[in-house]
């Protein structure tokens, strides 16, 4: 059986400002458009104030079943990495949910080991939105 590999995942200190998150807003996701500016950080959003288009990749759920979507062209450039969510101070000039609390959040990064890769090239592809059936 292949080991399962994750894409992305969440420092603890991100992990806890998302459950924060969570319990204010209901519902979130994250979304990466490769935007200029901070439209290349994670940004998080309100599930339902949200569309994702139907070329965006799942990168991976974090958190309680946080999802974790990129943009197609960001994740041509991405996808050969492991992302972590990290949250440092200082406020982002999005629209990005943890911003009122003087924070952001932003991606770290790392290349995928070769073990990785081969195990994500042996799985399907990520499930893009234009896959969602709600």
């Amino acid at each position: 059986m292949t080991p399962s590999v994750n894409r992305v995942t969440l420092t603890g200190a991100a992990n806890a400002l998302l459950a924060r998150l969570v319990e204010q807003h209901g519902p979130v996701l994250f979304h990466q458009s490769g935007g200029c500016c901070d439209g290349s950080a994670p940004m998080c959003f309100p599930r339902d104030d949200f569309r994702v288009g139907g070329v965006d990749v799942l990168l991976g759920h974090v958190g309680d079943g946080v999802p974790f979507w990129m943009s197609a062209d960001q994740y041509e450039y991405w996808k050969h990495t492991h992302l972590t969510v990290d949250v440092v101070e200082g406020r982002g000039s999005g629209f990005s949910l943890e911003a009122p609390e003087g924070v952001r959040f932003l991606i770290r990064s790392r290349l995928l080991t070769d073990d990785e890769t081969d195990a994500l090239a042996a799985g399907p592809p990520p499930p893009r939105g234009s896959d969602l059936t709600e």
